[in-house]
Parts: structure tokens; C-alpha cells; sequence
């Protein structure tokens, strides 16, 4: 399949080189050409399916003219060796947990998947390649563990000082190897802006070999679009009527729903459910996309003034707001409402939910209040133990830290902090 450029339409590149190079060279994102429809039969049979089959069945569409089907079974089965069970809160309220792999948090998904696609594509090549990231807290360590130690592989990473949660930052800064943290004194839009930046500017793309491993690489967004058919196949009763809640800050995970979607699963709607940076929200009321500084909030990873995936989400409905508002719903929420749904669910269901995704919770039932009888289904994005000083100030009691996060609290940060000024990541990068 070839993959054109959101700001190029005419052009387009290969696989290879839309993943390798993650962003085109004008900033523009990689899109596919086109998004191929499941036939109807694979939806009458998905419930008999592993996860692993729906992945591989998923993945076929866009990648097996590129990528023969025992190599991407490859791929796909050790990518995705771990589960995304759907859990039951009550009679039309479900959890897709999408927290159970090495990171604890949904972009294990797509970093792991990532990684072996792209060792894959590189084949023998020995040139080295610098995978450049910018983090809101969770896309940093995913990417850090699924490009562990990879041959040839400099893993990079920005996050904004003091703006993610005490084991997020761990898990960011402790790691060795190939993986370099980088503290940046700003925010999270200041450290995609750098990123952005670097693989535009012409002097280090003359030295270095950048890509990226956040949502903008179509190699990292493509697996994200796994655990939505599989949350769907697991739902008992799929009438026409399921709606989906997806807590989005840079709007990845909600642009691969969205395409999911475009590829035959029956949901109904999608709800963006949104910290109170909500620009897309406005942009659904006003049609004007008015990007801006982002504000702290204590889900932290939604914290994205200007996501770089509504460029995506724009060519998915040529640029319409009214084709999109007929698939998207919006709600945002506040940190005192947030805090009140973790405190009310875990009273109710005994069921711990992290800030993202009580904001996923909220915009689902705010949503079934106004449309009756849906099922609905909200992302649980990550483990509620990453952010265990705000879970455990909120139910005033300790929580279990699984035993795959513990270890790194025991280690020693290490990182390099720099100033939010694109000279200085320059400087850094041309000296590895």
C-alpha cells in the first residue's frame, strides 16, 4: 500500500519509507491511500477469533502487499503477546483494559508494534537510527521498552519537567541502554514542537537518520487499531447501537478508532472525552480549529494544546466538521470531576481507574445520559498504580504497584534537562 502526505495529496511513498521516516519533510503526517473495508463475514466469525487473529486479520489489510503473511504473523504475535480484556461494570458500561503490557499503559501497542516493523523494514542495514520522541508520560517508556537495546537504534525521548507522575518519570529515565532522556523545561506541546522541528530541519537530516515512534509514524497508529475490533468482539450482545469512549489529548488513539470504524466496525459513536485542554471540542462547536498552550491538569498525558493527529482526522472527512460531528461526540471534564468519578466508581464497582481513564468513564456516561439503551465501552488507557499519588490522595488508601512497575522504582533517574529552544536539541543531537 502506498501512504500519502496530509499536506501533499499527489505524493505519496511506500511503507518503508513512510515508517522509517515518520514524518514527511514538510511536517506533513502519513496517511494510507486508502482504508480498505472488512468484508461482512469477518464480523459474523469475530467472536471465534483470538486476539491474535484479529490483529494479524486487521494488519493484512494495509500491510500483506508489502509484508508476506508469515513474516507479519511474526510481527503482529510477538508485538502483541499480551491481553485487552473487556470488563464488565454493568449492565451497558464496559472497560476495554488496554494497560496489561510491559509499560502498563495503551501505547504498548503501538510502540512494540512499531519497533519490530520498522527492525523489520531496515533488514542488515547498519546506518543508525535515531528514534526521536516527544512524551506527555506514557508514548516515552512504551517506546523505550519496545526499542530496548534494538541493534543500530537510539531511542531519544522529551518529556516536560515536573508535568508527569513520579513512576511515569522512572519508567522514562531508567531504562540504559540505547534510550537517552531528555528534560525538557516546558510542556508537552513545546517538546512535539522540537520533534516536529528536527525532522524538518535540513542540516540534521543531512547527518542523522531520524524517525519518529509517536502517533505521527503511521507504523505506531496502524496497531492501535487492534484492540477496537477485539474490545467489539468481545462484547456479548453487539446490537447497532455501541458507542465508544476514548480519552485523547494528541488524538491517536481516536484517529485509529475513527478508521477502524471506516473499516467496517459497527459502532455507533465515538466520544472525546477530554481533560479541559479541549480544542477539538471547540473546533466541533465554532468549525475553527484555534490551537493553543495547554494547561496542567492531573491527567496529564491529555495535556496537548495543539494534537497533532487532527490533521489525520481531517482527511478522514475531507476536511468537513459536519461529517465529523456525526461520528464524534465531544465532553471534557475537570480534575475535580475527575477525581469524584475515580472516587465513585471504586465505591461502587471496587473498580480502580487512573485520571485518562475516569475521563473516558465520564464522557461515556455523560453521553448515556442524554442517548439511552447503548452499550458502551471506555478505554482504560493506563494502570491506575502510575499515577498512585493522585488514586491513592483520592480513596485515602494504599494501592497494589504490579510487580513490572516496581522494579523501577528502586533505580535512579537519569536524565539531560534542557531549555524548550530547538538550538539547544539540535546541539544535543548532532553531538551523539
Amino acid at each position: 500500500m502506498r501512504f500519502y502526505n496530509t499536506n501533499k495529496k499527489s505524493a505519496s511513498v511506500s511503507l518503508k519509507e513512510a515508517a522509517l521516516k515518520g514524518l514527511a519533510s514538510d511536517g506533513g503526517l502519513f496517511m494510507p491511500q486508502r482504508i480498505p473495508r472488512l468484508p461482512d463475514k469477518f464480523f459474523k466469525t469475530i467472536q471465534a477469533l483470538s486476539f491474535q487473529d484479529i490483529n494479524f486479520a486487521v494488519a493484512k489489510n494495509f500491510l500483506g502487499a508489502d509484508i508476506s503473511d508469515n513474516d507479519l504473523r511474526k510481527i503482529v504475535d510477538s508485538a502483541i503477546n499480551f491481553d485487552a480484556p473487556l470488563k464488565k461494570l454493568s449492565g451497558n458500561i464496559f472497560a476495554l483494559e488496554l494497560f496489561h503490557g510491559p509499560t502498563a499503559a495503551f501505547k504498548d501497542f503501538g510502540a512494540r508494534f512499531a519497533g519490530r516493523l520498522l527492525a523489520y523494514l531496515r533488514g542488515d542495514s547498519k546506518d543508525k537510527l535515531i528514534i526521536l520522541v516527544a512524551t506527555s508520560g506514557d508514548t516515552g517508556s512504551a517506546v523505550a521498552s519496545g526499542f530496548f537495546n534494538v541493534p543500530c537504534t537510539q531511542v531519544v525521548i522529551l518529556y516536560p519537567s515536573g508535568r508527569v507522575s513520579n513512576l511515569q518519570e522512572k519508567l522514562l529515565t531508567t531504562m540504559g541502554g540505547n534510550v537517552l532522556a531528555l528534560e525538557i523545561k516546558g510542556t508537552f506541546d513545546d517538546c512535539q514542537r522540537l520533534v516536529k522541528q528536527a525532522f524538518v530541519d535540513a542540516e540534521l537530516n543531512n547527518h542523522l537518520r531520524l524517525t519518529s515512534a509517536n502517533s505521527i509514524n503511521i507504523a505506531r497508529l496502524l496497531a492501535q487499531l487492534f484492540y477496537y475490533f477485539y474490545g467489539w468482539a468481545q462484547l456479548k450482545n453487539q446490537n447497532d447501537n455501541v458507542v465508544i469512549s476514548v480519552p485523547s489529548g494528541n488524538f491517536g488513539n481516536l484517529t485509529a478508532g475513527l478508521m477502524a470504524k471506516r473499516m467496517g466496525l459497527p459502532v455507533a459513536k465515538f466520544i472525546a472525552a477530554t481533560n479541559i485542554n479541549d480544542v477539538f471540542g471547540e473546533y466541533l462547536k465554532t468549525g475553527k480549529f484555534r490551537p493553543r498552550l495547554s494547561r496542567p491538569t492531573i491527567s496529564n498525558a491529555m495535556d496537548v494544546g495543539n494534537p497533532s493527529n487532527f490533521a489525520r482526522m481531517l482527511e478522514l472527512y475531507d476536511h468537513d466538521v459536519n461529517k465529523i460531528r456525526a461520528d464524534v461526540f465531544h465532553a471534557r471534564f475537570t480534575d475535580a470531576q475527575t477525581k469524584k468519578a475515580i472516587s465513585q466508581v471504586f465505591q461502587k464497582y471496587r473498580y480502580l481507574m487512573d485520571p485518562h481513564t475516569a475521563i473516558g468513564y465520564l464522557g461515556l456516561t455523560h453521553y448515556q445520559k442524554i442517548h439511552h439503551n447503548c452499550n458502551g465501552i471506555f478505554l482504560a488507557t493506563a494502570h491506575p498504580a502510575k499515577f498512585s499519588e493522585i488514586i491513592e490522595e483520592t480513596l485515602k488508601q494504599k494501592i497494589e504497584i504490579p510487580k513490572r512497575l516496581k522494579k523501577y522504582q528502586r533505580r535512579k533517574k537519569q536524565s539531560v534537562v534542557l531549555p524548550n529552544e530547538f538550538k539547544a536539541l539540535k546541539n544535543f543531537l548532532l553531538n551523539l
